[in-house]
């Protein structure tokens, strides 16, 4: 009887141990973490940040920072062995037989070159081709990951390009000399659903022609719930559980993994009471915002980034503005909260209106609406004490030292941090404990509007969740009304009283959630929900 033998593993990893340097707030960032990712499958690393995700891709890539060495197991690709592999045995093993996609395209790819040379680089180096050779072989490969006009592309700068196209760019370099690897570290974490969508839909194209193996690294359950065969569930670098998507995702048998789970928000209507018909905090009518862009006759372009956008917000009430990148939401918050100058309509609260007044006479809105912007590393100044990022917005409006101190000790009491962190820096917290401190200095001015711009995109579901049900705790309390911008409609659906979808810069649909969600009218409505990850799939009733 004949047998057919096993299909080796592209990626082995065994015992791993990685320590980290005296100091850290833990002694090892993995340890004794073992599985395979085999021959055209997807394995997901899925857990809190910190959990060691990310170390084991930069261990796999040889890419770990010289203070952070493997102290034991081992890391096989194809059967060569990684630990301790010298530097020119891992250069030639990037991009020939692994090769990574990062998180975020605009730091991964290089601002002052073309995408068609940063492309080529990895042909330069690695194959012996003609330039004409290597340009054919790019443009096949931009044709191949779905880029519209390739040979334009190939002569645009990174900025010149969409967050997808860019995805795209960053997928092209890893794939153009075919590797059996490829890592994923949260690619599609900054992108809209339908762009998500296209992108885990090429990722899975592209690995099924190939036979290419993925290492996956994800918070997102919608995302493992769609593409993941083997889930691994890390915790404060400990693998906690591991196993096939469906046992995992609906079996769980750890603890932490049913509170992951958990964490998730469902597309559902909110549990909310009724508002009534309170007098509205803000209201915004036929606001449009235009910009013109080129100087030479013939080379003008009009883009109308929001087109009579009217909307209002009431006490107590959170309207979310979803839409696919580039469909105006951030335009429309950004011009409310006066950061950049609408071109038409205007911006009213109570008998003041906003929309056109100079710079000088903005401190009345200023002080009316307040912004948490979505990147916690960025929104905080790293060379001051949070205490002096608080208390910095008071001061400027006239409040005396003291008194502006004993309101950031009891805000950090408001978003559950201790008054003792005020004296501590930036880097000294955890990414939801910056987005904790970013909404406490939003609220030190006292505003009756907070604009939440992405705010919980790039966390973790735990800390997402925390930051949710914080942000419901502090509105019931205060009173305060959000305009929550979000790609996510999972979350818009669990926080939100009202939406609206926005396209192109222009309202398409809106209304209350359980009508726009659950019943909607439009076709570009309802595409966004179909390319949402996790369609059907009900996270909640695994736990």
């Amino acid at each position: 009887m004949q047998t057919t033998a096993a299909v080796p593993n592209v990626l082995s990893i065994e015992n791993l141990t990685i320590a980290l340097p005296a100091g850290a707030d833990r002694r090892y960032a993995v340890r004794h973490i073992s599985f395979d990712v085999a021959p055209g499958k997807v394995v997901c690393l899925v857990g809190e940040s910190g959990s060691g995700k990310s170390v084991i891709a930069s261990a796999v890539m040889g890419l770990l920072p010289e203070e952070v060495k493997p102290q034991a197991g081992s890391i096989k690709l194809q059967g060569t062995e990684l630990v301790g592999a010298s530097a020119d045995k891992l250069r030639s093993l990037r991009g020939t037989s692994m090769a990574m996609v990062f998180q975020e395209p605009m730091t991964a790819l290089n601002p002052v070159m073309t995408c068609g040379a940063q492309v080529d680089e990895m042909l330069a180096r690695h194959v012996n081709m003609a330039p004409a050779q290597r340009k054919a072989r790019i443009l096949e490969i931009f044709r191949h990951v779905k880029l519209p006009d390739p040979d334009r592309v190939f002569s645009s700068y990174p900025h010149q390009l969409s967050g997808g196209q860019r995805q795209r760019i960053v997928i092209a370099i890893a794939l153009i000399l075919k590797p059996a690897l490829l890592i994923c570290d949260e690619p599609t974490t900054a992108l809209d659903v339908t762009t998500q969508a296209e992108i885990l839909k090429l990722i899975l194209e592209l690995q099924n022609e190939n036979g290419t193996a993925v290492l996956f690294i994800t918070h997102d359950f919608g995302v493992v719930a769609e593409i993941a065969d083997e889930v691994v569930v890390l915790q404060l670098g400990d693998m906690v559980e591991k196993g096939p998507k469906l046992d995992v995702l609906t079996r769980p048998q750890e603890a932490y993994t049913k509170m992951l789970l958990k964490a998730v928000p469902e597309l559902g209507a909110p549990q909310r009471p009724p508002l009534g018909n309170a007098v509205p905090l803000l209201d915004v009518r036929n606001l449009s915002k235009t910009y013109k862009t080129g100087s030479w006759p013939g080379k003008r372009r009009i883009v109308q980034a929001a087109k009579d956008i009217s909307l209002s917000i009431r006490p107590g009430e959170t309207l979310g503005i979803v839409g696919e990148s580039g469909s105006g939401k951030s335009t429309v918050a950004r011009c409310i909260a006066r950061l950049i100058d609408p071109t038409s309509g205007d911006i009213i609260s109570g008998e003041h209106s906003f929309a056109h007044l100079g710079v000088k006479h903005l401190s009345a809105l200023r002080r009316l609406v307040q912004v948490i912007f979505q990147d916690p590393y960025r929104s905080l100044n790293p060379r001051q004490t949070v205490g002096a990022s608080i208390i910095e917005g008071p001061i400027n409006f006239g409040i005396p030292r003291d008194q502006a101190w004993a309101r950031a000790e009891e805000l950090m009491t408001l978003v559950r941090l201790s008054p003792d962190a005020l004296r501590r820096y930036p880097s000294e917290f955890s990414g939801g404990q910056r987005q904790r401190i970013s909404i406490a200095r939003a609220l030190a001015c006292e505003p009756k509007i907070l604009i939440a711009d992405e705010a919980v995109s790039a966390l973790d579901v735990s800390v997402q969740a925390q930051i949710l049900d914080l942000l419901a705790d502090i509105q019931q309390r205060l009173s305060i009304g959000i305009l929550f911008i979000t790609h996510d409609l999972r979350v818009a659906s669990q926080i939100c009283d009202r939406v609206i979808v926005m396209s192109q810069g222009e309202v398409v649909e809106q209304g209350e959630i359980k009508d726009v969600f659950f019943a909607p009218q439009h076709a570009y409505t309802k595409t966004l929900l179909a390319a949402a990850p996790g369609q059907g799939f009900s996270f909640a009733g695994a736990v």
